[in-house]
């Protein structure tokens, strides 16, 4: 019996996969605790229509992510901090906080999880980040860090 799976089973496959697999496991198994539905043609037409509106969102996502990096590509960042004597900052300066600097200049929301610092920022002056905004994309921001 065909199948399309619509959870990653373990021994036959990932979600949306179609795969051909005895009768009675089929039934017993994937169908009863709905890890499969039978593979119809109504079902085939229904997991292509999703294959495409995942591909078109995959597009637009990449899109997006591409002119956010052309837009943050020649800026440089300003972010203020506190400083004690000799220009020391108190703690070092956080992905969070160059995430919230990024949004409020650029005017889009940018998730902390997507800055990449490779060594804790901790005196004023010039630093560099990396940008993770999608798997293909990635862009280097410079950052202007100085005193309140």
């Amino acid at each position: 019996m065909k199948v399309i799976l619509l959870q990653d089973v373990k021994a036959q496959g990932k979600a949306g996969d179609i795969k051909e697999v005895a009768d009675g496991y089929a039934r017993n198994f994937l169908l009863n605790k709905k890890l499969a539905l039978e593979a119809t043609p109504q079902n085939l037409k229904h997991l292509a229509a999703q294959k495409q509106k995942q591909a078109e969102k995959a597009a637009a996502d990449l899109a997006e992510a591409k002119a956010l990096a052309a837009k943050i590509a020649d800026m440089t960042i300003e972010i203020k901090v506190k400083t004690g004597e000799a220009g020391r900052l108190f703690g070092s300066v956080t992905n969070k906080e160059v995430a919230e600097a990024i949004s409020a200049q650029v005017g889009q929301a940018l998730d902390k999880r997507k800055v990449e610092i490779k060594e804790p920022i901790k005196t004023l002056g010039e630093a560099e980040a990396l940008l993770k905004l999608h798997t293909e994309v990635h862009q280097k921001v410079k950052l202007n860090i100085t005193a309140l």
